[in-house]
């Protein structure tokens, strides 16, 4: 049986004395490690934090996860619209997560109420409509891409699930540090097309209703650079 302390990830020293960037990379390695309820997660803290905001100043009522992985942050997810209702501040939670293979998130969280697993691939342009039939006609969704971080996946994402995000909510496409040298961990390893998906989304038409938001990069900390979309309001 695990112990509890083992649950925990590793800890990170400031070595005030060092450079920055050692600091980050700590954090970074870090992070893939650390868990939510027993489950990893894989996400830093002060981006959790930031998605708490943006679940509650949008009213977010429905999230739909591109990448489930252990299925860790999807329980976060479920957890937290679920607080959100015991505030007044939303109603109907539910939580849609789709991957290839949820073969690690059901022996990690088997099938939780509140979530729905749809399997299938980002690229396939007929995945859209699947979870388009678990939404509900006024759900307010907030969008999450954490597929393979290629040009290829985020674009199809982008371009497939944006028409879900309502007038005022959120798109965040994740791990755009695979593009930013001195951010990733291999900063002479060549990026693999995250951030320039995200920059010909917006000059799309169909990104023309979104607006890049870096002021919401406001923890110090994110491996999301240039990932945080609002949809504009009229």
């Amino acid at each position: 049986m695990i112990g509890q302390m083992e649950l925990l990830p590793p800890p990170v020293h400031a070595d005030l004395k060092a450079p920055l960037r050692d600091y980050w990379l700590a954090r970074e390695a870090q992070h893939v490690k650390d868990v939510y309820a027993g489950v990893r997660i894989q996400k830093l803290p002060e981006d959790l934090r930031m998605y708490e905001h943006l679940l509650w100043v949008s009213a977010t009522d429905t999230v739909i996860e591109l990448g489930t992985n252990h299925g860790g942050s999807a329980l976060w997810f479920r957890d937290r619209l679920a607080t959100m209702v015991s505030y007044g501040r939303i109603s109907a939670p539910m939580v849609i997560t789709v991957d290839l293979d949820h073969t690690k998130a059901h022996r990690a969280i088997g099938e939780p109420p509140g979530v729905s697993f749809v399997t299938g691939s980002v690229t396939d342009p007929g995945l859209p409509e699947r979870v388009a039939a678990l939404v509900r006609p006024d759900a307010r969704c907030l969008v999450i891409e954490d597929t393979l971080h290629t040009y290829e996946t985020t674009r199809a994402a982008l371009d497939g699930f944006a028409r879900f995000v309502p007038e005022g909510g959120f798109f965040v496409v994740e791990d755009g540090i695979v593009d930013v040298p001195d951010l990733r961990p291999d900063k002479d390893h060549l990026g693999t097309g995250v951030l320039p998906a995200v920059d010909d989304f917006l000059l799309s038409p169909a990104g023309q209703g979104f607006r890049a938001r870096p002021d919401l990069e406001r923890y110090g900390l994110t491996c999301f650079p240039g990932g945080f979309l609002e949809r504009h309001t009229a």
